[in-house]
């Protein structure tokens, strides 16, 4: 992060603590498509959605106080939506399986997806068969290939959001790269 996009985050969190009128709005408008696309990945129910992206902005507004610019202010707000929709999960007892069943697994490695392929898929023409098959993944390893392909996040920001280690991230992507794979071809769509 640059000295001037560092001082204007100061300058952000230093407007919504003094209350300054809109500050807090702008802030909510700014992170409110990080925050849906991280919380909807995972719960895939729209009014869950809605509501754990309130309760995320709800607990930015208490905790921004403590925030200590350790990470940019997106890592920080994002992880705190992660941490929400995970916690949902648990509590619905849903799985948030971070990882793939041995079958799947051993399908996938036999049709690995090259990443190349994987980025012509997106800016194919069967885009929603890509939606499909991202949204075919676990909790987990959806919301990392959103962040990674959707939103762009480098490695490192998705390593600040989920508390994952870089290697397990690019490992997850991987393994969700090359489900996605085998899930498409199942389907008869080739990634070439």
């Amino acid at each position: 992060m640059s000295e001037a996009e560092e001082a204007d985050e100061h300058a952000r969190v230093r407007a919504v603590l003094d209350r300054k009128a809109g500050a807090f709005e702008a802030l909510v408008r700014d992170y409110q498509k990080l925050c849906w696309h991280i919380v909807f990945r995972m719960v895939r129910d729209p009014d869950d959605a809605r509501d754990l992206c309130q309760e995320t902005f709800l607990r930015v507004h208490r905790q921004l106080h403590q925030f200590r610019f350790e990470c940019p202010l997106k890592a920080w707000i994002g992880r705190i939506a992660y941490s929400i929709a995970l916690r949902h999960l648990q509590r619905q007892r849903a799985t948030a399986a971070t990882s793939f069943d041995e079958e799947d697994e051993r399908v996938a490695e036999l049709l690995a997806v090259d990443p190349g392929d994987l980025e012509q898929l997106f800016a194919a023409q069967r885009a929603e068969r890509l939606r499909q098959a991202v949204d075919a993944l676990p909790p987990v390893p959806r919301t990392l290939v959103v962040l990674y392909h959707l939103e762009e996040l480098p490695i490192a920001e998705i390593a600040a959001i989920t508390a994952m280690s870089e290697g397990t991230i690019k490992s997850h992507l991987s393994r969700a790269r090359a489900s996605m794979g085998a899930w498409l071809r199942r389907r008869g769509v080739s990634g070439t």
